[in-house]
């Protein structure tokens, strides 16, 4: 499915936390990794970063061919912007986090190019974040849904079986000794 802007969204896309990676890794090598691991898509949030950090961030990404999105408000090199449940809609190719199906539809209203929802399971990001959605949320929706929250190896496949288009990680790939390994399996996980 092609949208705007970010070309055709894959099935997997990651959302960065630096603060979630072990101890010693920088989180543009454990992206190199993901990417030469087959990763296309990344989701760059990093807040806390300034804005001339935050670009810098995009262009090292871009260079290694991986199409970013930034969060929550727009950075230069990012081709779109991933919004948070209670923002406006953007210009260009964007994206909301959604929290059920009524959400993902007024996204859609809105004129989104997709969505995340969640969350999908349990998550160790946000704790007490829940409880997850029915799996009868995922499915129907006129914009691409990505699963998100609680998204593992063991669970994307059923992300995709409730009718998600794919899904967004982050804690997942971020923590793992080998986020590489992680990204070859949640892409085996959510092939079509």
């Amino acid at each position: 499915m092609s949208t705007p802007g970010i070309g055709v969204l894959p099935r997997l896309v990651l959302l960065t936390d630096r603060s979630l990676l072990p101890l010693g890794r920088s989180l543009r090598s454990a992206l190199e990794e993901c990417a030469d691991a087959g990763l296309t898509h990344v989701v760059v949030r990093e807040l806390d970063l300034s804005d001339a950090q935050r670009a810098d961030l995009v262009d090292h990404l871009a260079a290694l061919g991986l199409v970013v999105v930034a969060a929550r408000r727009s950075i230069r090199g990012a081709v779109g912007v991933h919004l948070a449940a209670h923002q406006s809609a953007a210009s260009g190719s964007w994206g909301r986090s959604c929290h059920s199906a009524a959400d993902v539809r007024r996204a859609a209203s809105d004129g989104a190019s997709w969505v995340t929802l969640s969350p999908f399971g349990a998550t160790e990001s946000k704790p007490g974040h829940g409880p997850p959605l029915s799996r009868e949320q995922f499915t129907g929706h006129d914009i691409p849904v990505l699963a998100l929250g609680g998204v593992t190896t063991a669970n994307a496949a059923d992300a995709r079986a409730a009718g998600a288009y794919g899904v967004a990680v982050m804690g997942s790939v971020l923590r793992a000794t080998e986020p590489a390994a992680v990204v070859v399996d949640l892409l085996r996980a959510v092939a079509p």
